[in-house]
């Protein structure tokens, strides 16, 4: 029996009066659950197995799936609308198809926390979920390099896989791979422009900004194996993800 902390990812039916669950959990990280939610409409459990609502879960179970035995809240459900609901969904199905079952990520699990409740407050988007992406590239072993946009007085750079920053020497590099203003890696590095209080009072800011979701982007396509995320369609034509 293992009793902890966790959040709904995803539910889907499953046979009669059960439903397979994707939970993050504070000390198992993402595993996969069966709960017996019962015939009522108004049964307790399927009310509580919901994204964005803070449990506490009695686990069972050896294998590989888990089975849910006792579920309580304890908070409130977060209160997210429009892009912060959308992009909580993102950042859901983001850990759905990355992370690896039945690994610790107690920190990650901390950031999903902190991430959900700025979203809640009606806090700048963007930043909030860069700083989530970073972290979820850590777990995964993957961190950014910026020391050669400090080294190299090139205009541009590119990020390749596996080398990380590249200078960009060619004269028109924008007609070949994506390329990152040097200024704008060197910002996101040192963090500052991600809290500027409003990034659209700020061109700077705001170009920085864009520069590190197309960083993010490039990155998180390439492991996702450049298969959409259905939480993007969401957004329609204000994409933070």
């Amino acid at each position: 029996m293992i009793e902890q902390n966790a959040f709904v990812l995803h539910s889907r039916p499953y046979r009669e009066n059960q439903q397979i669950v994707d939970l993050l959990t504070e000390h198992d990280g993402k595993l996969t659950a069966l709960v017996y939610v019962g015939q009522s409409k108004r049964s307790i459990k399927k009310g509580l197995i919901q994204p964005f609502l803070p449990l506490r879960l009695l686990l069972k179970g050896q294998g590989n799936v888990k089975q849910i035995t006792q579920v309580d809240s304890i908070a409130k459900s977060y209160s997210l609308k429009k892009h912060s609901l959308f992009s909580s969904f993102y950042i859901n199905e983001l850990m759905i198809r990355l992370l690896t079952e039945q690994i610790a990520c107690q920190q990650l699990f901390f950031q999903y926390q902190a991430t959900l409740t700025a979203l809640a407050q009606g806090e700048e988007i963007a930043p909030h979920l860069r700083l989530f992406e970073l972290a979820l590239l850590e777990e995964l072993g993957l961190s950014f390099d910026f020391s050669p946009v400090f080294e190299h007085d090139v205009t541009y750079f590119h990020y390749i896989t596996e080398q990380g920053f590249v200078p960009v020497y060619s004269t028109s590099p924008k007609n070949s791979a994506q390329c990152f203003d040097r200024t704008h890696l060197q910002a996101i590095a040192q963090r500052g422009s991600l809290y500027q209080s409003s990034l659209s009072e700020n061109k700077v800011a705001e170009e920085v900004s864009y520069t590190f979701k197309l960083l993010m982007r490039q990155v998180i396509n390439q492991l996702l194996g450049n298969k959409p995320l259905n939480s993007r369609k969401l957004f329609a034509n204000k994409a933070y993800s």
